[in-house]
């Protein structure tokens, strides 16, 4: 609150001083200005960076411990990244997760990832969590479809926390969820350094067989015959085939002209035009293999699904990935399927507002049982304890 107040001290002085120097008929100096100016953004940032208040609202409550919050600044190729570490309010070296981002999800003031924030300082455990390249107040080019140079974005992350106060270097792990999912899984893979993993929602198939599984259930949820849905597919897999040398591009561009002139093509996630394979950021993620990364992560990694979810075909990534739980040398895998929850792992969204684009901005995780499984496998870890 005295920072809230520095700040609005500052404001009304700034203003004051506009004011005074007008009515004597002498121009505001700019330098002045800025000094103050800067006083104030400084102090609102700081504001924002405070702990949340754990004042109690009634008469009757108690004050609560709160996860105190330091803004952080890393680099990683041509990228400034900016984020916030939220940390238990205690004096240990805790363990931190680090948030790997959804593909409509490039804020760190997304509501997917404040359950997060609310849910693991309490348990001992901090989480850092950064706005993408190029989004927010990070700066860079985009990955251009590139998975590896998002995974190599969250272990720059864990490379700088582990050089922070507050944090145990030997406990840094990553989650994320459906893109993200795939990004935490790489992470592990790429990073002898990961503690852990958690994947959510994140499927074991290629990113086009699991486009194509979306938008059938993106027209099937909304009324469309099963020959729409077929043609949807069908312009979706030339596509594809395209990028894989499979086909011709004007057999490709046939197939998506048809579907173009269609009043739902705007709905299966298609431009009119592609690129060429060597220069197709969409190629360059349906390069990458999810199951070839799964066999070869050696840190502890939980995946979970949601067995309702339209978005990822959870019935196929489960045959694929249970046959890793009984092949030696992968004892570090549990999985698990989330009852009613859908690819947010939530429960109370219809099928309708689960593919609806502009519910992006209000997931948020709500199912009993994740939060369950989550707690139960971070604490089997070692991860978790009570505060």
């Amino acid at each position: 609150m005295r920072i809230v107040w520095i700040a609005f001290v500052a404001s009304a002085f700034l203003g004051l001083l506009a004011m005074l120097m007008k009515a004597i008929g002498k121009p505001t100096r700019p330098s002045i200005l800025s000094i103050f100016a800067m006083v104030v953004v400084t102090a609102s940032n700081l504001a924002l960076a405070q702990p949340a208040t754990n004042t109690p609202l009634t008469p009757w409550g108690v004050t609560t411990s709160q996860p105190v919050a330091r803004e952080l600044t890393f680099f990683n190729d041509k990228a400034r990244l900016s984020g916030t570490l939220w940390l238990p309010d205690n004096d240990r070296a805790n363990p931190v997760i680090v948030v790997h981002h959804g593909a409509s999800d490039p804020l760190r003031t997304s509501s997917l990832y404040k359950h997060l924030i609310e849910m693991f300082p309490p348990l001992g455990i901090g989480v850092f969590v950064y706005d993408r390249r190029g989004s927010g107040d990070s700066s860079g080019p985009s990955a251009g479809g590139s998975f590896e140079l998002l995974a190599d974005d969250g272990i720059a992350a864990r490379r700088m926390l582990e050089k922070q106060p507050g944090v145990d270097p030997n406990r840094i792990g990553y989650w994320g969820l459906s893109q993200g999912g795939w990004l935490a899984a790489l992470a592990a893979k790429r990073d002898p350094r990961c503690a852990f993993a958690i994947a959510i929602s994140a499927p074991m198939v290629t990113a086009d067989v699991q486009m194509r599984f979306a938008v059938a259930n993106i027209l099937r949820i909304r009324g469309y015959s099963q020959s729409v849905i077929d043609q949807a597919v069908n312009a979706r897999r030339g596509v594809d085939d395209f990028m894989r040398g499979k086909i011709s591009r004007a057999e490709a561009q046939q197939r998506l002209d048809a579907a173009a002139a269609q009043p739902w093509f705007k709905l299966i996630y298609m431009d009119r035009t592609f690129h060429d394979p060597a220069k197709s950021g969409w190629a360059r993620e349906m390069s990458n293999d999810p199951m070839s990364v799964m066999k070869t992560i050696k840190a502890p990694i939980l995946v979970l699904y949601g067995a309702n979810d339209p978005w990822v075909p959870v019935k196929t990534s489960m045959e694929r990935l249970e046959p890793l739980l009984h092949e030696r040398g992968h004892t570090n895998l549990q999985l698990h399927v989330v009852s009613n929850a859908d690819h947010a792992m939530m429960t109370s969204a219809s099928p309708l507002e689960q593919v609806d684009p502009k519910s992006t901005a209000h997931e948020a995780p709500e199912a009993p049982e994740y939060f369950a499984v989550l707690v139960q496998w971070l604490t089997s870890m070692g991860i978790a304890t009570a505060q």
